[in-house]
């Protein structure tokens, strides 16, 4: 029952705030960061495609693309990203993740939300490169 209550608690205080950076984790120590194609594709709407070899699993690649959505949002002048969907898979060692954002200058509507300064300067520390 206390992991019920947590887990409900957790979401509740997930409602209507900005994803906070994570604590420092090291990167993998094996990781290669095989690069990110960017895809506009409406309006605000961003496709990040990465590729990663010497991942842990699909969080360290949902992690690099996180950065990437972070760091574009921040070259385009806007402060915000809301993550729309992320699909992961992995092909002979390598993993890819194709991560869907909105951009935006303002605080969008929903609950999973970023600021991107925060975002990258998390990244920087955790060893992960954005765009």
């Amino acid at each position: 029952m206390p992991g019920v209550l947590l887990a409900l608690s957790g979401g509740l205080m997930a409602c209507g705030t900005t994803e906070r950076a994570r604590a420092p984790m090291s990167p993998p120590p094996d990781a290669q960061y095989l690069g990110v194609q960017t895809r506009l594709l409406e309006g605000d709407l961003v496709s990040f495609v990465v590729r990663m070899d010497g991942a842990r699993g699909r969080e360290d690649v949902i992690a690099y693309t996180r950065c990437a959505a972070a760091q574009y949002t921040l070259i385009r002048g806007y402060s915000f990203a809301r993550h729309v969907r992320t699909n992961a898979t992995q092909t002979a060692g390598i993993w890819q993740a194709d991560g869907v954002y909105t951009i935006s200058p303002d605080l969008p509507l929903g609950l999973r939300n970023m600021d991107a300064e925060v975002i990258v300067e998390d990244c920087h520390e955790q060893g992960i490169p954005t765009v």
